[in-house]
């Protein structure tokens, strides 16, 4: 009787339960209804699908989840993408973490980062990341001050493609290594040793390939011509190491002929400084000769006066110009006249 009675009293309650719940969804549907899920406008860029940034107009913001500075720009960043349309322009995100690529590629250095894309053409926004300062820059068209990014700088560059390699790469082995120590346990240290090991094991493999790439496409000299080119090199060699000896000996040759010629000039010189002394000391001592026969000859008067008298006055001229000069005085201003002369012909010679 007891489970009877209690089967009834059991529907009973379930039935007022599901009719309260329908009662109150009835009541919150008109509300969720009125206030639909607002969908974001900014559209999240990837590897993928970052070329559409070359056509048209667009502002790019790079930011990283933990970043607080990203956080705060966040609702100034999705307001400027709801007046988007206004401003024909299209607004995007790059997520660091997710496409480290894209931040190789931009080559972005600090967070958050801001970019501004015309017809393919980079620009770099580096004022605040305020609505207002955003929509300034549009409007006013701010952005033709700007320097573009051009050359290997830009994003579309193979330079930067390789860089977004490298980026990608790094991310790729961080994700890894997170992999290695969180996912499994493994010690850092670990983790460490063992992408040095494979960073040396890669270097040698590929090593081996640019050798065996290089032996296929080489293609070796025939034996004879390899001889031939080995004389030749052989031949070169040696007629250089003799041009160069040569060249060495005639330095030498010449050193030495100058050194000849000085110490010939200084003994000329010597000798001509000790001629014209000589010279000197001749003349000086010939007008004291000359003194020394006056006087004898004044002393002695009587014969020569006898000898006067039967010449005439004629013959006393005659002796005086046949009356010989002193011998040394002659020779040494011979001898200091040919040696002038000679230095004189050296001189412009020289």
């Amino acid at each position: 009787m007891e489970g009877g009675r209690r089967g009834p009293l059991l529907t009973a309650l379930l039935v007022v339960w599901v009719a309260a719940a329908a009662a109150a969804e009835a009541e919150a549907g008109p509300e969720q209804a009125a206030l639909p899920q607002e969908r974001s406008l900014v559209r999240p860029m990837t590897a993928s699908n970052w070329t559409l940034v070359l056509e048209g107009e667009w502002m790019l913001k790079f930011y990283a989840p933990w970043c607080p500075s990203c956080q705060q720009t966040d609702s100034e960043w999705e307001t400027f993408a709801k007046n988007g349309e206004i401003l024909q322009i299209s607004v995007g995100k790059v997520d660091v973490i997710q496409e480290p690529g894209l931040s190789g590629r931009f080559f972005v250095t600090t967070l958050p980062a801001f970019f501004h894309a015309k017809d393919g053409i980079f620009r770099r926004y580096r004022g605040p990341g305020i609505y207002e300062d955003l929509q300034n820059y549009i409007l006013e068209k701010k952005w033709r001050s700007v320097e573009p990014l051009t050359g290997w700088k830009s994003p579309a560059s193979l330079t930067m493609s390789g860089m977004a390699g490298l980026f990608s790469i790094s991310g790729k082995i961080w994700h890894l290594h997170n992999y290695f120590t969180v996912t499994l346990g493994v010690p850092a240290w670990c983790s460490y040793v063992f992408f040095i090991i494979a960073t040396l094991i890669f270097g040698l493999f590929m090593g081996l390939v640019l050798v065996v790439i290089s032996e296929c496409f080489y293609l070796p000299l025939p034996r004879h011509l390899s001889e031939g080119s080995e004389q030749n090199l052989r031949s070169e060699e040696a007629h250089t190491t003799e041009q160069l000896q040569d060249a060495e000996e005639e330095k030498d040759d010449s050193n030495e002929e100058e050194n000849k010629d000085s110490l010939v000039d200084d003994e000329e010189e010597k000798e001509d400084l000790g001629y014209e002394e000589e010279a000197e000391e001749d003349e000086e001592d010939s007008p004291a000769a000359g003194m020394d026969e006056k006087r004898s000859d004044a002393r002695d008067p009587g014969p020569l006066r006898e000898v006067q008298e039967d010449e005439g006055p004629g013959g006393t001229e005659d002796n005086a110009l046949e009356q010989p000069c002193p011998a040394g005085a002659e020779a040494a201003e011979d001898t200091v006249r040919q040696r002038r002369s000679q230095h004189a012909d050296k001189g412009p010679s020289a």
